[in-house]
């Protein structure tokens, strides 16, 4: 009877071929086994075709995928082709399932399910036999036993002389198939704050090995089942949950995959309209901290991020907008870099002292994942941010090696690992939002910006934006900032008396007057919608006034440094981030056209960020060298001259040129004594110069 009912479901498998993949087969037909050998179903057609045929293969996928594979192979075909062990696979399961939420008492094992999330770990594609033949050493007749997961069978005698072995596997005549093992872990924007993303094992075989690297975000169709966990010899009585995959679908991860209805468009556009546009989404960041207009407009930009462009010849320039904090303590940098990490649609988290480079970019780890020691890829979290935004606190406080990892995600937007015979390039499409203080914890104004920062040049000249965040006493301005602080508390103070205490006297009227005056002006859920459709409908282009405004400031800046001492005033990467600042500025207006008060916007942010970092504080000119380099051309020309000197006056001295006759030739030429001394020191300090007596200095 159960044999009837089986060719019954092969038979309803064949109609269904016939009325929706026909055309699909044929070309299967034409390419397998070579080039392709699976035919991949869509389960609204199953569904469309026979509800019950669907459920049942939800249900019952292992028994299905036997008969719909049987159905492919009687499916009517030109005679000489055989799909021999062409594979279904079926994919766009109407629902996908949250890996923390996957439960036995939800009847989940031995079902067909999806699951979303980025690939953590992938092993390398390995062969695997699924039918072994056994030689008999003694009388040479072949052995065929089937092998399933549980482990390697062997034959417990021989079929011809009925000995127990020796047996010798023959490799010819057994059939293997690729396998490889991937580790797929929630991605970090469905997470509430504090969780730990939770991770399940897939085994994949034959055709759909090999296609994922660590980073890419999948939907993972496949069956569930658990197993046996163990510790050496003993059984534990703990189950483990991994899946058998049947289908793999690359998302192309845009943060752009938020579902926004109609009605939330109507509301996007009707706000892009609003000509105060700006001041709102201003508004809507951080406000429970006053102040830092600037400073939040750029982050708003910075989300909405410039238009990424690939060039005809295969090249690419990047759209997403790096930008820095530098400030005093208690400026409320955090809470920024927390807050833009909420709204942002993809993000991740880090704080310096806390991140490796390896825990940053990409590892390379030798454990247990798949079967014995192997080295994998794990990846790190400017690969796990990728198409959105990196967060990066205490930037200052990471080890100098580990900050080294960024230069490359920075610029590049990808991360290259060789280690352990493994040489890979994974994605880090990512805006990095970075935060850090002052080396010696405050800002000093006299100080030249380069010397207080204690990053790496080559990092910083990678930034578009830099801001500093000084804390400076005013009367007018700390009495609104101690009202603003005061009311957002009083705010919190109310509604957690009212939600705590019953018998609490203020009624929510009064709290959501009190919470009016601190609330986004923009609701964070709305806003998030509005960069999403922003991101995936909006292409702005440059209008001519717009270049000509962009040109004009570049090349005025530069013409600063035209003179042959004068410092180099801005460098051409400042000219990128100005188009990426303005493209941003056009998509905040759902504009597809970048117009010159887009430019104007922009310049004005920049040059106000020219004016705080990028000016020689001895000359008061702009000066590229304060931040590209950390040293200024004042201070480069001063160690030159004292050079110079030491290397002058030690020719007419036996021991060398003595340290206070050095101090004086440098007064003759307007070096003051002081800074005289100090840039001895640091030549000193570099191996410049040396002292081979007490008191006297010669230059290496």
């Amino acid at each position: 009877m159960a044999q009837a009912g089986n060719q019954e479901l092969t038979e309803r498998f064949i109609q269904f071929y016939r009325g929706y993949y026909r055309e699909a087969i044929g070309k299967l037909a034409q390419r397998y086994p070579n080039e392709q050998r699976s035919l991949y179903i869509d389960y609204d057609d199953l569904y469309r075709f026979d509800r019950d045929l669907a459920e049942d293969y939800k249900t019952k996928p292992d028994q299905l995928q036997e008969y719909a594979e049987e159905g492919l192979r009687l499916f009517d075909l030109p005679a000489d082709v055989k799909l021999g062990n062409a594979h279904v696979r079926i994919k766009n399961l109407p629902e996908t399932i949250d890996i923390r939420s996957i439960r036995v008492h939800d009847d989940h094992i031995g079902k067909l399910i999806a699951v979303q999330g980025i690939v953590r770990k992938a092993t390398d594609v390995r062969p695997k036999v699924t039918d072994a033949a056994f030689e008999c050493q003694r009388c040479g007749t072949m052995t065929y036993i089937p092998q399933t997961d549980g482990g390697f069978q062997e034959p417990h005698e021989c079929q011809g002389c009925e000995r127990q072995g020796p047996f010798r596997i023959n490799f010819d005549q057994s059939e293997f198939i690729d396998a490889q093992k991937v580790r797929v872990q929630e991605s970090p924007e469905g997470l509430r704050g504090g969780e730990t993303p939770q991770s399940i094992d897939i085994n994949v075989e034959d055709d759909i090995t090999g296609k994922v690297t660590p980073g890419d975000h999948v939907t993972i169709v496949g069956i569930l089942h658990i197993e046996q966990m163990s510790n050496g010899q003993e059984k534990s009585a703990l189950f483990d949950l991994y899946m058998d995959g049947v289908s793999i679908k690359i998302e192309d991860e845009e943060f752009e995959d938020m579902d926004i209805s109609e009605e939330d468009v109507r509301e996007i556009v009707e706000l892009s309209s609003d000509p105060g546009i700006y001041e709102k989404m201003v508004g809507s960041v951080a406000p429970s901290i006053y102040g830092y207009d600037e400073e939040k407009l750029a982050m708003i930009l910075q989300l909405f991020s410039g238009v990424t462009k690939n060039l005809p010849d295969g090249s690419r320039i990047r759209g997403d907008l790096h930008m820095l904090l530098i400030g005093d303590p208690g400026t409320g940098k955090s809470q920024m870099l927390s807050y833009i990490q909420n709204i942002a649609p993809r993000s991740v988290y880090t704080s310096g002292k806390g991140s490796s480079s390896a825990g940053l970019t990409a590892a390379a780890v030798r454990d247990d994942f798949g079967d014995g020691q192997q080295w994998t890829l794990e990846a790190g979290a400017l690969v796990l941010a990728d198409k959105g935004i990196a967060a990066v606190d205490e930037l200052d406080k990471m080890r100098p090696e580990d900050r080294s990892a960024m230069h490359e995600a920075l610029e590049q937007q990808r991360i290259s690992v060789s280690k352990a015979g493994i040489n890979a390039t994974l994605k880090s499409r990512c805006s990095l939002l970075g935060a850090a203080n002052p080396k010696y914890g405050r800002f000093d104004r006299y100080e030249p910006i380069g010397e207080q920062i204690d990053l790496e040049p080559a990092l910083i000249s990678r930034f578009d934006l830099i801001f500093t965040v000084t804390d400076q006493p005013d009367p007018e301005h700390d009495g609104k900032l101690a009202d603003h602080i005061l009311k957002t508390n009083y705010a919190g103070e109310l509604n957690t008396q009212r939600e705590r205490l019953t018998t609490s006297e203020f009624t929510q009227q009064e709290v959501d007057s009190v919470t009016e005056e601190v609330a986004p002006e923009i609701d964070a859920e709305l806003l998030r919608k509005y960069i999403a459709h922003s991101k995936r409908s909006c292409f702005p282009t440059m209008t001519d006034e717009a270049k000509q405004a962009i040109r004009d400031f570049y090349v005025d800046l530069r013409a600063k440094g035209a003179d042959e001492d004068a410092p180099v005033p801005v460098t051409a990467r400042k000219l990128e981030g100005l188009v990426r600042l303005s493209e941003a500025s056009a998509r905040i207006r759902l504009s597809d056209t970048v117009e010159s008060e887009d430019a104007d916007r922009v310049i004005e942010i920049v040059r106000s960020c020219l004016q705080d970092i990028g000016v020689d504080p001895e000359t008061g000119e702009f000066d590229a060298d304060v931040v590209e380099t950390g040293t200024s051309k004042t201070q480069r020309d001063r160690k030159m001259s004292i050079n110079g000197l030491i290397e002058e006056i030690a020719k007419e001295y036996e021991n060398g040129a003595p340290y206070e006759e050095v101090l004086d030739r440098a007064a003759e030429i307007g070096i003051d004594g002081s800074k005289a001394e100090k840039e001895i020191e640091s030549l000193k300090r570099r191996g410049e110069v040396y002292e081979p007596n007490q008191g006297y200095l010669r230059t290496t």
